[in-house]
């Protein structure tokens, strides 16, 4: 099976980062390049710098922590 990569984050309560708003939350893909991916990440990141306590990552589908 190709890896697979997909966009997410969202606006947090605060810059800690820890705890999303309702209704903000974002996942984008999947993508089968991490390239692509990156351009949708370098997208979100334009679109929402200034908002402060946003933040995207990207990340490769199985490579969660549990």
């Amino acid at each position: 099976m190709p890896e697979r990569y997909w966009v997410i984050g969202g606006e947090y309560e605060s810059t800690a980062f820890d705890r999303l708003l309702d209704g903000t939350a974002r996942v984008i893909g999947p993508f089968l390049q991490h390239d692509a991916a990156k351009q949708a990440w370098e997208t979100l990141a334009v679109e929402t710098r200034s908002i402060c306590n946003a933040r995207f990552t990207i990340v490769r589908e199985g490579s969660a922590i549990a």
